[in-house]
């Protein structure tokens, strides 16, 4: 089990809820999809490291700043000698290793991720130097898609393939190490330091505006607005999926929250962005049970608890 489990990115659930309410751009649907892609890739490589029976400490997704340079690890490791860090990509498809660069088959220059953990790798033992941490660091690549196939692949290189990664699990599990107090100090350290939001993160969030996002609950299994309320549940006429109306409106708060976090969350407010055919009476009693109420009558809004 993760010492730090990984949870979806600020961004890509922006994305999502905003991808369901707005029209996309070939460029934004392209920039979407490669983030559900990326994010499903560690997803992929979490299920290999939480079989390891290793005496380790698994961290997943951190970000770091040093020196006023941002970096992010996607899956950390501590054994008792050795920091693994991997750099995780789900890249589909034929690509070719030419004069140290990363190519396409039809010869496009992509962002070389051994450049990446190079980088990282140096920003890494800048941080550890300067909390007092002295441990080695082994950096590598992970290729995780088994449709990916790179030509004149490099032998010498910090690289694991698709067929690989069993071997890789092996290697990891054998690691002789039996951790301490210090390497947990360590991994409390990292994960105190680690900055939700990193400015590494290239956010490329479409504008949108409150007046022109589509209105009304979705639902949360095939994102479609064909939903109607009936006896208290509300059910998806596109893949007959039930919720509780309770849950429904609280996910319909959460994307506000998530949306515009400086807008007040109010009973009329809900009432417009559910879009069904429940009261406000009713909204509001859900809101009363979930948050505290702050103010009176038409001026009070709700917090968290």
């Amino acid at each position: 089990m993760a010492y730090k489990s990984r949870s979806v990115p600020m961004e890509l659930n922006l994305l999502r809820v905003l991808r369901k309410r707005m029209d996309f751009t070939h460029e934004q649907e392209k920039y979407y999809l490669n983030k559900v892609k990326g994010f499903e890739g560690e997803v992929q490589f979490d299920l290999l490291t939480e079989q390891l029976r290793s005496d380790c400490l698994i961290l997943n997704d951190l970000c770091f700043e040093v020196n006023n340079t941002s970096f992010q690890l996607d899956t950390s490791i501590i054994f008792q000698d050795t920091f693994y860090f991997f750099e995780i990509k789900n890249f589909e498809g034929d690509y070719c290793y030419r004069a140290d660069r990363f190519e396409t088959i039809n010869g496009k220059v992509i962002m070389n991720p051994l450049d990446q953990i190079k980088r990282s790798h140096t920003l890494l033992l800048q941080l550890l130097q300067k909390l007092g941490y002295h441990i080695a660091v082994d950096a590598s690549v992970v290729f995780v898609n088994p449709e990916f196939f790179l030509y004149q692949a490099p032998k010498d290189k910090p690289i694991y393939y698709p067929n690989h990664l069993n071997r890789l699990m092996r290697k990891l599990n054998n690691e002789s190490s039996k951790l301490s107090e210090w390497h947990k100090s360590l991994a409390d350290k990292l994960i105190s330091l680690h900055q939700v939001e990193s400015a590494y993160s290239n956010v490329k969030i479409p504008t949108y505006d409150y007046k022109v996002l589509r209105k009304g609950n979705t639902c949360c299994i095939c994102h479609s607005f064909s939903c109607s309320v009936c006896n208290g549940k509300v059910i998806c006429a596109d893949c007959g999926h039930v919720e509780g109306v309770e849950s429904a409106v609280l996910r319909c708060v959460e994307e506000i929250k998530l949306l515009f976090p400086g807008m007040k969350v109010t009973t009329n407010g809900v009432f417009e962005w559910f879009g069904l055919a429940v009261s406000k009476k009713q909204i509001n009693r859900i809101l009363i049970r979930s948050f505290s109420r702050s103010g009176h009558g038409k001026y009070s809004y709700y917090v968290d608890k």
